[in-house]
């Protein structure tokens, strides 16, 4: 019965991944909104406990740190050549610089794998990585994002 249900979640989880690269694939407006709400509820996790609105939760730092660190590495795949039409959210600048584009995704990445590495202790360690991945966040919408509102 336990190989059971281990074979099971196993499975759960690899159709999860199989879902995370289908959608990587997409390079729709939609399929990018999903990707960044996600980027955006993990950060927002982490900033209701860095101001101290839900109490420390290492295992939700890790998620959080996970979830950005994994999305950052498929993100770019959105933005494949061909994809630049219909989405007035994402600059051509993307394309015309899809190098510093990719650069700044791994370095979103590299950086919550770090922070996940030597995960904070408290709420404060929660606010100063949440200025490092904010940072990275902040110089690629400057760069890449159009506001359309």
């Amino acid at each position: 019965m336990r190989l059971k249900t281990i074979a099971a979640a196993l499975l759960v989880a690899g159709l999860g991944v199989v879902g995370v690269a289908i959608a990587a694939d997409d390079g729709t407006h939609e399929a990018r909104s999903a990707l960044m709400k996600k980027v955006g509820g993990a950060a927002g996790a982490m900033t209701a406990i860095a101001k101290g609105e839900k109490p420390y939760d290492a295992e939700v730092v890790k998620a959080a740190l996970m979830k950005i660190s994994e999305t950052a590495k498929v993100f770019p795949d959105q933005f494949k050549a061909g994809t630049e039409k219909g989405d007035k959210a994402a600059s051509p600048k993307i394309w015309e610089d899809h190098a510093d584009f990719k650069a700044r995704a791994a370095k979103l990445s590299a950086d919550a794998d770090k922070v996940l590495a030597q995960l904070p202790a408290d709420a404060a360690g929660v606010g100063g990585a949440l200025k490092t991945l904010g940072g990275n966040c902040g110089g690629c919408h400057e760069k890449f994002r159009i506001k359309t509102e």
